[in-house]
């Protein structure tokens, strides 16, 4: 048995598919003989009384426990014991029908046989309700004592007040739609109600026994009716106060412990609330499950109130106030709960279902009956203990030394995606709506190929380029595809806007559905493989330029080769010429130049614009790769030992924050000429409903006006929209190609590339909410405080963790110098938690690092001429050491 399930005390099953709820459940001493009894009527019509006196915990019920059960005419909708009967303080049962109030008397009579006593009901008065009602409540109304008088709710809204044997009077609660739970508090003498319009309603009970009838001829002619109850409508009550909650009750309780305070609780849907007596709220607590039913009773800890809360998950709650203090498991969904005093055993929890699970329980732990065995005692071979030891330890420096910044995808297996891209461009270019200031904007063909091995259901592809390329279609839509099945379909890429792309590559992604037996809607997947498209789709041969404003110098360590053999689609053949030197030209007007050296193993590209560079480069290296792979030379490797071009990358990071802080100053004026514009409409709105004729004051010319100033600036907010995406795609390009020329400067491993990547290149897409510049400080930030710290001091640093857009680039370019300073250092990139010990080293090309205390006061990279002067000094005792050693 579990821990925290409820421990059965006593339980059983009432009757065979009969219906109970929250009104069904009644404990008090309804036979007056100083001891709990359980009443329970069901909507069968039968009543019964328990009295529950178990031989141990957990047994079942015997023929003693049930000391009276008898079958109505009628369903019982609520049972209640109270000072029901005039001239006696005898408790009495109070039985609830459809239209019939029932007062009971219930005595025992001591049996003379082995089968005990016997128990009997005995009617005392009944009353014939002329309208269905719904649930009633009691209580010693107007402040009377020794008696207690009842209330019925009408499902029409009408509240039937008896005083005992007699009826008193009938009122119609206002805007009544639906009824709700209903009961009484004796400390303010009032009726309190939830209403349909989800508001906690309090009547005096004063109001409701001097309202008058509206038509004193109806009262007249129906006081010779029975009971002399009303049936028409009386006069409109005043609510005494009301509270919106937000939400229907499932029920009401008044709390009251002492004299001097007493509560209301009300039971929500997703809440329980503690009002005060005038409807203020003391507090309230959310509740995590539907509840089903709720009691409040009383705390031993003094100023606070435990409730018992159930809910549809078969829990019940014990909260004290708010505080979560217990939670138990029933057997069954509670539609009502109360606690008892049975057979000497004080706070019985009873329990009851709408299915007629009565259950008595009480809460606590079971002692644990389970024991250890004990253990072979034996001798401990410390030498294959630590064998065992140093193996795990390995394992797990191998597991979190090599962290992939991206889960490796799994081999797709189900279904398989072929990307072809045509060797040609298309004879007919398919471009459409390019903005290409071009004669001609090519196309290629790219032939995509879907082959399924299973049943695939509702397959979808989608094809993704960079931007500006585009594609003639990027969605497809198939039928289910059945085993070994495939589909084909064929489109086009062409350049669609004005600049150069920053990659190459293209990617294919299908989604769809594997069924299976237990979900034959199918298990949903994908698949996806990328392409890469040709240069010669974005550029064509051009003649080589001789000067250019920006160099980059590729080394390798293997004997050049002619650029006929690598760039065969560029280079005519009957030219010896182009062997050595190449031109390019983009289809925006860009000119880059690639030359090769023939005494030394070197390449250079050469081009007036920096972010030009990286497509050449990078088709280049790929290129070299590809051609020494095929020669079976596993060797071949590329280096780069000239100056990172650092002052024009920082050049194009000021260009596009630039931009994007005019994108915000234009979002600011159009807001501020929108709010214009809009305040003019409503003035010259009101002008012109006017019914006296008036001078419009100008009005309309400083509309007109707004109106220009709106549109303009419109046009000038798209204009640098079109700007920024220009400056994003140039700035990936530069960012590139930086990368690029870091990992071949400093021979990083795939792993240590993907790292930079990433940092780097975060986003794919540039947004004013979340820019380039913010994010990426954000990502070397992390780096240099953790694999790229100097000391420990500087990894307890925190991060903070929301991105806004900077005052200005000074921290960004400050931190991208220091990372390729501690770069140079020997820095490792990694995403281990393992600390990484800076070491001095000498870089290749005779570039030396620089000492850490010359960087904090002028930063310089190994090779280039960008400097930033910080205010930070370095110690004395540092920079003397440093003197000495040089």
């Amino acid at each position: 048995m579990s821990l925290f399930k409820a421990r059965d005390w006593w339980s059983t099953v009432l009757g065979e598919k009969e219906e109970f709820d929250q009104g069904c459940l009644c404990v008090a001493d309804v036979v007056n003989s100083g001891q709990d009894k359980i009443i329970v009527g069901s909507y069968m019509g039968y009543l019964r009384i328990f009295n529950p006196h178990p031989t141990k915990p957990g047994d079942g019920v015997q023929a003693g426990d049930l000391l009276l059960e008898v079958q109505l005419r009628e369903p019982i909708l609520q049972v209640e014991v109270g000072k029901f009967v005039s001239g006696t303080e005898v408790l009495h049962l109070a039985v609830l029908h459809c239209r019939k109030l029932c007062v009971y008397a219930v005595s025992g009579t001591l049996g003379n046989v082995e089968h005990g006593n016997q128990y009997q009901i005995k009617l005392m008065y009944e009353h014939n309700l002329q309208r269905t009602a719904c649930n009633m409540t009691y209580g010693p109304f107007g402040g009377i004592k020794g008696r207690d008088l009842i209330c019925i709710q009408s499902m029409d809204g009408m509240l039937m007040l008896f005083e005992q044997e007699s009826y008193a009077f009938g009122r119609f609660l206002p805007g009544f739609l639906l009824p709700g739970p209903l009961t009484y508090s004796s400390r303010t003498d009032s009726f309190i109600t939830v209403s349909s319009c989800r508001q906690v309603e309090s009547y005096k009970y004063q109001v409701l026994a001097f309202a008058t009838d509206a038509d004193e001829r109806q009262e007249n002619r129906n006081r010779k009716e029975t009971e002399q109850q009303k049936l028409s409508s009386g006069k409109r009550l005043v609510v005494d106060w009301v509270l919106n909650i937000g939400e229907q009750a499932l029920d009401i309780c008044i709390v009251s412990f002492n004299q001097a305070v007493s509560s209301v609780f009300v039971l929500g849907e997703r809440n329980f609330f503690c009002l005060k007596d005038n409807g203020q709220i003391r507090f309230m607590k959310k509740l995590d499950c539907s509840p089903s039913c709720f009691l409040p009773y009383c705390s031993v800890t003094e100023g606070t109130i435990n409730t018992l809360v159930g809910n549809h998950n078969n829990m019940l709650h014990v909260y004290q106030d708010v505080t979560l203090k217990w939670a138990t498991q029933l057997p069954h969904v509670p539609v009502s709960v109360k606690v008892a005093n049975l057979q000497g055993l004080r706070g019985v929890i009873v329990t009851l279902s709408d299915s007629g699970h009565l259950q008595c329980s009480y809460l606590g732990t079971d002692p644990s009956l389970f024991q250890a065995p004990r253990i072979e005692s034996r001798e401990i071979n410390y030498e294959e203990l630590d064998a065992e030891m140093k193996q795990l330890q390995k394992i797990i420096r191998e597991a979190t030394k090599t962290q992939d910044i991206l889960p490796e995808c799994e081999r797709q297996k189900d279904l398989i995606v072929v990307a072809e891209v045509s060797p040609e461009l298309d004879a007919e270019s398919q471009a459409i709506d390019s903005e290409v200031k071009a004669e001609a904007v090519p196309s290629v063909t790219v032939k995509i190929t879907i082959q399924s091995r299973v049943t695939a259901q509702k397959p979808k592809l989608a094809v993704c380029v960079q931007a500006p390329l585009a594609v003639t279609c990027d969605q497809f839509v198939f039928d289910n595809l059945e085993p070994d099945a495939s589909e084909t379909v064929v489109l086009s890429v062409f350049l669609k806007g004005n600049c150069p792309p920053s990659e190459l590559e293209g990617n294919v992604v299908v989604s769809y559905s594997t069924p299976t037996e237990l979900n034959p809607e199918g298990i949903l997947k994908v698949a996806q493989c990328k392409f890469r498209l040709p240069l010669r789709l974005i550029c064509f041969p051009a003649q080589p330029s001789k000067t250019a404003n920006h160099k980059l110098t590729i080394d390798t360590n293997k004997p050049s080769i002619s650029l006929l053999t690598i760039f065969p689609d560029f280079a005519d053949q009957s030219e010896d010429d182009q062997s050595n030197v190449l031109g390019f030209q983009f289809l925006t007007g860009s000119k880059i130049t690639l030359l090769v050296s023939k005494t030394s193993q070197r390449y250079r590209i050469q081009s007036d614009q920096l972010e030009d560079l990286w497509l050449i480069t990078n088709e280049l290296t790929l290129r070299l790769e590809e051609h020494f792979k095929k020669q079976n030379c596993k060797d071949f490797m590329c280096t780069f030992s000239g100056s990172i071009p650092l002052q024009e990358y920082f050049e194009l990071i000021d260009r596009h924050f630039e931009l994007r802080l005019n994108a915000e100053k234009f979002r600011e004026l159009l807001s501020e000429r929108a709010v214009q514009f809009r305040a003019i409409e409503r003035r010259l709105l009101t002008r012109f409903k006017d019914k006296t004729p008036a001078p419009l004051q100008h009005l309309d010319t400083l509309l007109e006006g707004t109106f220009r100033e709106v549109i303009a600036l419109a046009d000038a907010a798209e204009e640098n929209q079109v700007n920024v995406f220009q400056a994003f795609t140039k700035l990936k390009s530069a960012t590139h190609l930086v990368v690029m020329l870091i990992s071949l400067w400093q021979k990083l491993s795939t792993d240590q590339v993907a790292i930079l990547e990433a940092t780097f290149l975060p986003l794919g897409q540039d947004t004013q909410e979340l820019g380039w510049e913010e994010t990426v400080d954000a990502a070397i930030s992390y780096l240099l405080r953790t694999c790229l710290s100097k000391n420990s001091k500087e990894q307890a640093l925190t991060l903070t963790s929301e991105l806004c857009i900077p005052k200005d680039t000074s921290r960004l370019k400050k931190h991208i110098t220091l990372l390729c300073d501690r770069l140079a250092k020997g820095g490792r990139l990694s995403l281990s938690t393992e600390t990484t010990t800076q070491q001095t080293v000498v870089m290749p090309g005779g570039c030396t690092t620089i000492p850490e205390s010359d960087l904090e006061e002028g930063t310089i990279v190994p090779g280039t001429n960008h400097m930033y002067i910080t205010k930070q000094k370095s110690k004395p005792e540092y920079r003397k050491k440093h003197r000495s050693q040089e």
